[in-house]
């Protein structure tokens, strides 16, 4: 039987980075919430991203649940300059036809993406919209992302770093 590597899980709001290259950074049940991962040259960070835009009193002790806060508090957990790291992001479903404010999961892509649009960090592979949970794992030691959609099996996303 082959050992699994050690997984963090990331929960709905949370962050984490790790530089331990047998680590996995792991979200569960990515409807319309976003997986941001941001890979550097030797760590790796994962936010589980909730609602697009923290509260106008600030996102407190959970930036890791808004897209507009998401990006900044995981480059401050990395303690990376944006400019190398890379951006992949899993979720964003569109998993309440009945929401008044819009699809929340593609303002959660959206606002994201416009967070790291800001501090330059290009998203280099995504797997979003559709209908359809989603968990993601980011593999730090190579910076391989897979994720695997309800019912599926799981397939790479992204193979990692250039070796």
């Amino acid at each position: 039987m082959t050992e699994r590597a050690p997984e963090t899980m990331v929960r709905m709001g949370e962050l984490a980075v790790s530089r331990s290259s047998g680590a996995v950074l792991v979200s569960l049940g990515l409807g319309s919430c976003i997986g941001l991962a941001l890979i550097g040259a030797s760590s790796a960070g994962l936010a589980h991203v909730v609602l697009p835009e923290a509260p106008a009193s600030g996102g407190g002790t959970t930036p890791g649940k808004f897209g507009d806060t998401a990006v900044p508090a995981l480059l401050a957990a990395l303690g990376a300059p944006a400019r190398g790291l890379q951006a992949v992001l899993v979720g964003g479903a569109s998993m309440f036809s009945y929401a008044a404010s819009g699809d929340i999961g593609e303002r959660n892509e959206a606002s994201t993406r416009a967070a790291l649009a800001a501090v330059g960090i290009p998203v280099v592979a995504a797997c979003t919209r559709g209908n359809q949970g989603r968990t993601v794992r980011v593999h730090v030691g190579s910076g391989r992302v897979t994720v695997k959609e309800a019912g599926a099996a799981e397939v790479e996303l992204y193979a990692g770093r250039a070796a």
